[in-house]
């Protein structure tokens, strides 16, 4: 595959395609009557039926050939075993290890490193439960009602998506707040909300220099000192970082200051202590079962053959269209109001880790690798870009995310949602031919001209592919196996792409730049150093703010 000579697999790939590309769907259900049965894989309470999806047995055989020879089972043991596979930054990838419930020891250059999550797990359930129960209480006394996580990227994605998701187990008197852009509005916004003797705020910084987080952070304690005095920073704030120097600095007592650790990226930190929020708005116990259903999922990927894995299965389904149809997108739609915010962390897993264009081998590469990820909470998005999904140019293979039983079962609702997310994919399969947009209209008294009008904008091409994937209920349980399943399918396809999907240079080139700029914005430094349209962007917003 790496480079312009493709490997063996690939190649029996690509003559497969120009068998299969113009296959109905509709026709290999017609032809095999147990191609659900074949097509769909229960593990727990998630049920993934990837049956409307342009494969069969031919194509799903040279994928799994393909997953054989780029030793995908043999690359997972070696993440699993503390192997450093994140190679340009020589790091071991562990956070399988945040969430391991085994009992048995992890190792990275010979250390176990269990004993050092397992006592900072002990540490976040010792202080949330100390928060939830008003045992740490504000410099006033008052119990912390009002939780607010300062960070951005993973800490601040994951969390927020994961406390939004888990609302219904909120403890009755926590609310939680995220202050992420370092647009003023987003700290404005929620500091109008807020008391400050009932407020707790968790500064999520590794180095603890981010400036986007430090610059929140600043302005929160600013906040808090003018109301409560200089005393008030130590009983209000905790951090989330490996900076003893430079928390201490800011006025946090080191004693609540969290660790986490290097093998462990920002997207997939939310199972250590960047999940502080979680577990005070959700109680640890909760927390634990987030963590024991993202072990579950590690388990399966672990331990079951490619045949049979739910992640390796989704990873190549996502290889075939990106790879093979050059299909370079694809979309999430929950179906719960609770998971609208899944698709914008999904993002950054899916695409800060394969968006790259450098192979392990340092070669750029000439095949195409992370595809755009997009979606929105069912059944609001069928009023937006479905319409493109159902009729537009281009293909979008897509994730339905069916929880069965709803949290608030309310009259017909959850009946009505069901029924929808069933139809879409159905739709998105079938389609609709000319002929039977013709019969339909004639049956219901419409003239030959106005039939002849319209039947090509009423008909649906179909034959478009989908996933669909049924929890019993979102709960911490079944939420902490959906994180984890996606997680493993990213990492498969990064592998099966000869790329480290766990590092992140592409965020940093503008992040230098900006310092640049900001400090001619400020005045400080007025080179000349950028190119006409950028100097002149400067000068005219500098002109504006005068």
């Amino acid at each position: 595959m790496f480079g312009k000579a493709r490997t063996k697999a690939w190649k029996h790939l690509e003559n497969v395609y120009k068998h299969f590309n113009e296959v109905q769907m509709k026709d290999l259900f017609a032809n095999d009557a147990k191609r659900v049965e074949k097509y769909t894989i229960q593990f727990e309470n998630m049920l993934v039926d990837f049956s409307k999806n342009r494969i069969d047995e031919n194509v799903m055989s040279a994928l799994y050939e393909l997953a054989r020879e780029r030793g995908i089972k043999e690359q997972i043991s070696e993440m699993f075993s503390g192997k450093k596979i994140n190679t340009t930054e020589n790091r071991a990838v562990l956070h399988i290890a945040l969430r391991n419930r085994s009992g048995k020891p992890i190792y990275v250059d010979g250390r176990d490193v269990m004993p050092q999550i397992n006592a900072t797990l002990e540490k976040i359930k010792n202080f949330s439960e100390a928060v939830r129960l008003g045992i740490f209480t504000g410099c006033t006394g008052k119990k912390l009602t009002d939780i607010v996580n300062i960070g951005i990227g993973g800490s601040d994605l994951g969390p927020f998506m994961a406390t939004s998701a888990l609302r219904h187990y909120w403890a009755k008197d926590i609310r939680c707040h995220f202050i992420s852009n370092i647009d003023g509005t987003s700290c404005t916004e929620v500091l109008n909300k807020l008391n400050p003797e009932t407020t707790l705020f968790i500064v999520a910084s590794k180095t603890f220099t981010t400036i986007e987080t430090l610059t929140n952070a600043k302005t929160c304690r600013k906040w808090l000192v003018d109301a409560l005095g200089e005393y008030a920073v130590s009983k209000h704030f905790i951090a989330l970082s490996t900076n003893k120097e430079e928390v201490a600095k800011f006025g946090i007592n080191t004693d609540n200051m969290f660790e986490f650790w290097d093998f462990v990226g920002g997207r997939y930190s939310m199972w250590s202590a960047i999940g502080m929020i979680i577990a005070i708005a959700i109680g640890y116990k909760n927390f634990e079962r987030m963590l024991e259903g993202a072990h579950a999922m590690d388990n399966h990927f672990l331990n079951s053959d490619l045949e049979h894995n739910i992640p390796v299965i989704l990873a190549l389904i996502g290889i075939w269209y990106n790879n093979f149809y050059n299909i370079h997108r694809y979309a999430v739609i929950p179906y719960d109001q609770y998971l609208q915010y899944l698709p914008s962390y999904l993002q950054q897993l899916d695409m800060e880790s394969n968006g790259k264009s450098v192979s392990l081998d340092n070669k750029y590469v000439d095949y195409a690798t992370g595809p755009v990820l997009f979606g929105g909470a069912g059944t609001n998005v069928q009023h937006s870009f479905f319409q493109l999904i159902h009729q537009g140019t281009e293909i979008v293979p897509t994730d339905f995310i069916v929880p069965a039983i709803s949290h608030n079962e309310v009259g017909a609702h959850q009946q009505i949602l069901l029924a929808n997310a069933l139809a879409q994919s159905e739709a998105l399969m079938y389609g609709k031919t000319e002929e039977e947009v013709s019969e339909e209209m004639e049956a219901s008294g419409k003239s030959k001209a106005e039939i002849n009008r319209l039947k090509k904008y009423k008909s649906f091409s179909g034959n478009r592919p989908s996933t669909t994937i049924v929890l019993r209920k979102i709960d911490p349980y079944n939420l902490g196996m959906l994180i984890a399943m996606y997680e493993h399918k990213v990492f498969v396809q990064g592998k099966i792409w000869n790329i480290n999907s766990f590092d992140q240079f592409g965020v940093e080139l503008s992040k230098k730049l900006a310092s640049n700029i900001l400090s001619e914005l400020q005045g400080v430094n007025t080179s000349n150093s950028h190119d006409g349209s950028t100097t002149n962007l400067i000068k005219y917003i500098k002109n504006i703010r005068k």
